[in-house]
């Protein structure tokens, strides 16, 4: 909901009480100490304290009445600051349970409808067997470790019978340290390498799960897998155990940057399935180690992407958001529409034509500046960048309705 509604609907609050006030005022007040319009109205630019002219100090009355008035004013308002996060917890429910509308329909049916679509995870086991797949449920210590032998809490993604990818082919071919790396950074160059990259990861996370640039790049894998996924409880699935494995990838490496990157990322895909205060909680995470990652690596054009869309974001806060996470850090995060444009030019400097999302929101931070010439050119810009994968698909949607509003 916008700043300017929360606005609106406490003035409204307070608008409507002023009036009742007025009109029992001069119904009940006897005419011999009626004092003005103006003089009344003046009562209520505080909420804090009540000053009544000296003539008027006799009518403890009215003084009473009017500070229980006050006091019903802000429980009103506590209680419809209460019913919006009520409201904002429902509409994220809905989004969640929308999805699965199509799957009850088919289990009604009797299965009839099969026409759904296949998420990464499935289509990695269709095409390579599992051979230990039936094993990885059979013991309750497995079941409570997730892959790579890291520790995971107890979350309902887990309670879904997940499928532990032990091991995707049933005959590895064993590969060095580094040519493993390799051959995993070459393959993320499209989505279906990204499936294949993580396939190749799971193959030996046994024998290289210690190593701190495995266990980094294990965990952008993981990444990979939440963005490809299409079902909602296997992309929380992949956020929340990649999570873990950057946490311990940076309790082993504090020092290597892309430890921290890839665990900040993982917390902003964690939070989008996290109420208001845990959405802000893990951003406070994100914001931390961010800041981090770019201090130890200066040069990498994606952190400041990252830090772009951070700005852009805290930007566009509402205000029960800001005040929310004031209650929860002492401050309110703030940042501004030039921040977030600087990170993205910062992003372009680095790498030229770095994504089509980097020069949509470069093109969104100029609309919103009032800077149709640069809007335009960075949208232009953006057409000419071939669509790689889903995100470019999406930002290449955004940059049409930003070219959509500027002719208008």
């Amino acid at each position: 909901m916008p700043h300017s509604t929360y606005k609106g609907l406490i003035l409204g609050v307070m608008v409507g009480t002023a009036g009742l006030l007025i009109l029992w005022y001069y119904k009940v007040r006897k005419p011999r100490t009626a004092m003005s319009l103006p003089t009344f109205l003046s009562l209520g630019n505080s909420f804090d304290s009540v000053i009544v002219q000296d003539e008027m100090c006799s009518d403890t009355g009215t003084i009473m009445i009017f500070q229980k008035r006050q006091l019903q004013i802000l429980e009103k308002l506590n209680e419809l600051l209460t019913n919006v996060e009520e409201l904002k917890e429902d509409i994220r429910f809905l989004k969640e349970t929308i999805p699965k509308l199509e799957e009850y329909i088919q289990d009604e049916l009797g299965g009839k409808i099969t026409a759904h679509k296949t998420s990464p995870q499935h289509r990695a086991r269709k095409r390579k067997p599992t051979a230990v797949q039936t094993s990885a449920t059979s013991n309750s210590s497995e079941e409570a470790e997730s892959e790579g032998g890291y520790m995971t809490a107890n979350t309902d993604t887990e309670e879904q019978n997940f499928p532990v990818p032990k091991a995707f082919n049933t005959h590895v071919e064993e590969l060095k340290l580094d040519i493993l790396l390799q051959k995993a950074d070459c393959l993320r160059l499209s989505e279906t390498g990204k499936m294949e990259s993580f396939e190749l990861l799971c193959d030996h996370k046994e024998k290289f799960k210690d190593e701190v640039e495995f266990m980094w790049r294990f965990a952008r894998a993981y990444r990979d897998m939440y963005e490809l996924s299409t079902n909602t409880q296997e992309k929380k699935h992949y956020a929340n155990i990649g999570k873990n494995i950057g946490e311990k990838a940076i309790s082993r490496a504090p020092t290597n940057g892309y430890c921290h990157l890839w665990y900040a990322v993982l917390c902003g895909c964690v939070s989008e399935f996290e109420g208001l205060q845990n959405k802000i909680n893990y951003g406070h995470h994100f914001k931390e180690h961010l800041d981090v990652a770019i201090q130890l690596l200066p040069s990498e054009p994606f952190l400041y992407y990252l830090k772009g869309r951070y700005c852009y974001t805290i930007s566009k806060l509402s205000w029960i958001e800001k005040k929310m996470a004031a209650t929860l850090f002492g401050k309110i995060p703030s940042s501004t529409l030039q921040e977030s444009l600087y990170n993205f030019l910062k992003a372009e400097e680095l790498q030229s034509g770095y994504s089509i999302s980097n020069y949509m929101y470069l093109a969104k931070c100029c609309f919103d500046l009032d800077k149709s010439q640069d809007a335009w050119k960075f949208c232009n810009m953006a057409l000419l960048l071939p669509i790689v994968s889903k995100e470019d698909k999406e930002a290449h949607k955004e940059v049409k309705k930003i070219i959509t509003a500027l002719k208008r």
